[in-house]
């Protein structure tokens, strides 16, 4: 080596800040460990490892900041503490009653060699099914402000292999059909975003606790390289403004041998706060019906005229209808002023507090409370979130002072294309994810539950585990639901719902709005077996169910209604039985509220032949299982799509089911303890 170049050497020696060793942190059983350190640039980095083999290879973090320059080199690890957690909670309400949190926490902090010698931490907790970290910025060496410009973070994933993802940032937000390409070959995507590496292990990078924030796309950058980008906004041109002291949201990512632990983890609910609103005892998990397929068949009209599906008599025919079979609620859409003419454009248009004329919301009131079934509320903003601002506290006055104890929203517009007006009056164009859309939902989710009503928004922001601390955010759409199959083109194939379980389901429940056993659409068949319908109600977790097809269709099919009637919506337990992304999924869950088990299973075009073990029930006891299943000949393609056979078994934990999953198709069963 010449002698300059060692002199050179030494000089970038000396001059370096002092810096600890790597730190490494592992999950409480070993599999899983973290390792962060800073390169010879200075850039800190971290990796991720389950078994000795890698996961994420070095990667970057860091921010670009709009007003200083960037936190991402000239670092060093100046401390590290460490921590260790395990409790188990309870939910009021969900897939599961008690959630385990057992993780170990590193906290490093790093310093800048500069004059500022600006610092922040970054804190990882390693579980045993996932790996979660979120930066600090709790020194105002930073500014007392911090005007994030884009996030730096990368997830360099180890190796290729399948990627199941929807685009991030387009037009129709999260409504789109899934795609499934190579890692290499995703461009842009929201999260959850699942990969299925070439060695078999699947990984899931998400978000939790999204407070305040803009909201985290993940774009590949080269091979299977994956960068951070944030949903900008249009009050600022930086994309997130914190005052200082600030946490991010967590950045997450599920790890797991196969696609069953993939679904069971329920990381990023341990990732966000306890419950902030103490007694939710007067929401109760439920099935509802409603004036809403109609409108999607086109039989009926949101807008006023001879089609007008919200009138007063027809609603307390949906009325009559849950009363009978035992539904606690009828959702009203297009029951105010604002629905005739273009809405999708005229948002203003919206009144929450006026009905039309041959709509009672008064007198329905009364008979709803008469009947015991509360009307569900609507509120379509059609994006003009100002104008929903605007009488946000009237609007809910109003439906608690009618009985509402659910309200499903809906922000239709294209993305980013979201009115929003500024104390100030100012108008921005807010996309889905931006931080302003964040601090709009909450408020929506905090003035609901001051009145004890629960919100079910629709074109929603995605679901980041903040039911743990607001639990009235009950549902939300957040993909493509079952509208889509009326009138969608393309429709939604046999292969959504097994996708939907491994990535949309991932950040939470979902209001898909199952059901419909006419299995038409509007013009078009729905791509499923009657069978694979009623399975839905198992395989798509939601604490507030649809039954979403027209009461005179269920009088067509009494004996499959039964188990729509007798399928719960509230669990103690939730265990995937096997399943492979995208293919097909079969998924047990224990009633909350008796001894009983329900299991569906759903497959896509190819079909399945799947063993079920029942090792699940209680040993010792027999059970009797009403199997609702595909016939010899069922097939999503034909008018077989009806042929389905009802059973009835005894079987006990030791037993196996061997169940044919036609193409399309699926089956549903209900598990009922006999005897002592």
């Amino acid at each position: 080596m010449k002698p300059f170049a060692i002199l050179s050497g030494l000089a970038l020696l000396f001059a370096a800040p002092a810096a600890l060793a790597e730190e490494v942190v592992t999950s409480p059983d070993g599999t899983i460990s973290v390792t962060v350190d800073v390169n010879g640039e200075g850039r800190p980095f971290y990796r991720v490892a389950k078994g000795g083999e890698p996961v994420l290879t070095d990667s970057r973090l860091g921010f670009l900041l709009a007003d200083q320059d960037k936190l991402e080199r000239r670092l060093a690890v100046v401390n590290a503490t460490r921590a260790s957690h395990d409790d188990t909670w309870e939910q009021p309400w969900g897939e599961q009653r008690f959630v385990r949190d057992h993780h170990n926490e590193l906290t490093v902090r790093f310093e800048e060699d500069s004059n500022e010698k600006r610092k922040f931490g970054v804190v990882f907790r390693v579980f045993d099914d996932a790996v979660a970290f979120r930066y600090l910025f709790d020194d105002t060496s930073v500014g007392k402000t911090l005007h994030v410009a884009e996030e730096l973070t990368e997830f360099n994933i180890a190796q290729d292999g399948t990627a199941w993802w929807i685009p991030g940032g387009e037009w129709n937000r999260y409504e789109y059909l899934y795609e499934k390409t190579p890692i290499s070959a995703v461009s842009v995507a929201h999260t959850p975003l699942t990969f299925r590496m070439e060695n078999g292990t699947h990984v899931a990078l998400h978000e939790a606790a999204l407070v305040d924030f803009a909201g985290m796309w993940m774009k590949r950058t080269t091979g299977t390289n994956f960068r951070a980008t944030l949903a900008p906004t249009g009050s600022t041109p930086a994309r997130a403004v914190r005052d200082v002291p600030f946490a991010t949201p967590w950045r997450t990512l599920r790890i797991s041998d196969d696609a069953a632990g993939l679904a069971e983890s329920l990381v990023e609910l341990n990732l966000n706060e306890p419950n902030k609103l103490g007694d939710v005892s007067w929401f109760t998990p439920h099935k509802y019906v409603g004036v809403w397929w109609s409108l999607h068949l086109d039989e009926e009209t949101w807008g006023s005229g001879p089609k007008h599906g919200a009138t007063t008599a027809n609603v307390k025919r949906y009325i009559d209808f849950a009363a009978e079979h035992g539904f606690e609620g009828v959702l009203v859409e297009g029951w105010n002023v604002g629905w005739d003419g273009n809405w999708f454009f005229n948002g203003g248009d919206f009144s929450f507090t006026e009905a039309y004329p041959d709509y009672d919301f008064e007198e329905l009131a009364r008979y709803a409370a008469e009947k015991g079934v509360p009307i569900v509320g609507h509120h379509e903003t059609s994006g003009d979130v100002g104008n929903y601002e605007s009488q946000l506290a009237a609007g809910l006055d109003l439906m608690a002072a009618r009985g509402v104890k659910t309200i499903k929203s809906g922000y239709v517009t294209d993305a980013c294309n979201l009115r929003y007006v500024h104390p100030d009056g100012r108008e921005t164009r807010e996309c889905t994810e931006s931080q302003v859309m964040q601090r709009h939902h909450l408020k929506v989710v905090t003035e609901a539950a001051k009145r004890q009503i629960a919100v079910n928004p629709h074109e929603p922001v995605k679901d980041t585990g903040l039911r743990r601390t607001y639990p009235n955010w009950v549902s939300r759409e957040g993909a493509r639901g079952m509208e889509f199959a009326a009138w969608g083109v393309p429709t939604n194939g046999p292969s959504h719902v097994p996708t939907l379980v491994f990535t949309r389901m991932l950040s939470g429940p979902m209001d898909y709005t199952p059901g419909v056993l006419s299995l038409q659409g509007r013009g078009q068949p729905l791509e499923m077996t009657m069978a694979r319908a009623l399975a839905e109600y198992v395989l798509i977790y939601s604490p507030i169910q649809m039954v979403a097809d027209l009461p005179e269709h269920y009088a067509e099919h009494p004996e499959p209604f039964q188990f729509i009637k007798d399928v719960p919506a509230d669990w103690s337990e939730s265990r995937i039985l096997d399943a492979a992304v995208g293919e097909y999924v079969v998924t047990a869950r224990k009633d909350r509220n008796s001894e009983e088990w329900f299991v569906g299973g759903g497959a896509d075009e190819q079909g399945r032949d799947v063993r079920v073990s029942l090792d699940f029930l209680d040993a010792g006891k027999s059970y009797r299982a009403e199997i609702y299943r595909d016939g010899p000949t069922s097939d999503y393609r034909s008018d077989a799509r009806f042929e389905i056979v009802i059973e009835d078994r005894t079987v006990t934990a030791a037993d196996t089911l061997d169940l044919r999953m036609a193409p399309g198709g699926g089956f549903a069963i209900r598990l009922i303890p006999v005897g002592g």
